[in-house]
């Protein structure tokens, strides 16, 4: 029982620390951009050795007055969906990070869905939208980071489950 005790509280801690440093670093995903090495993450992007916040995609989506026209429409939809896209990213992110915290197997359970959902978005939209925008573009470490963090959310409540089936069943046994 305690092996399993330990074993999950490894794997919870390693997994809340991969979730802080996967959701507050900058390299989700890497490309070349006009000749030039550009990096970007959750909060921001980087090109050319400068840092820039990612605060466009912050907030509401802005449509502009003369988007009565086909293609600024095709426009603000594509700009409404990538804003989504990171917010949601976002969102779920800093979610899993505080679910970890809530329990023992049902938080490392809900952090785990909360990671898969914030990974299953990124790699979705990044595979089929961005992706095709950059011709020469690779996923990252940060990005790397966030699944492992799911696998070791999820192992720490497989654990977890373990140790307390184990534990209940010696409970059973000794009170005969």
């Amino acid at each position: 029982m305690y092996s399993f005790m330990g074993g999950g509280l490894f794997c919870a801690i390693i997994g809340n620390i991969l979730i802080v440093v996967s959701t507050a670093t900058g390299y989700w995903m890497q490309y070349c951009l006009s000749g030039s090495y550009a990096h970007q993450g959750l909060w921001r992007y980087c090109m050319a050795n400068k840092c820039y916040m990612q605060t466009a995609s912050i907030g509401a989506p802005k449509l502009y007055p003369w988007s009565h026209k086909m293609a600024s429409q095709i426009t603000g939809a594509v700009l409404w969906f990538v804003q989504a896209y990171w917010n949601a990213t976002r969102a779920f992110m800093i979610l899993s990070g505080m679910a970890c915290f809530a329990g023992i197997m049902a938080g490392s359970f809900l952090c785990t869905l909360f990671v898969l959902l914030a990974m299953a978005i990124n790699t979705g939209v990044t595979l089929s939208f961005l992706g095709r925008r950059f011709g020469d573009w690779r996923f990252s470490w940060s990005y790397i980071l966030g699944w492992v963090a799911m696998l070791m959310t999820f192992f720490a409540g497989i654990f977890y489950m373990c140790a307390h089936r184990l534990y209940e069943s010696r409970r059973v046994v000794g009170s005969r």
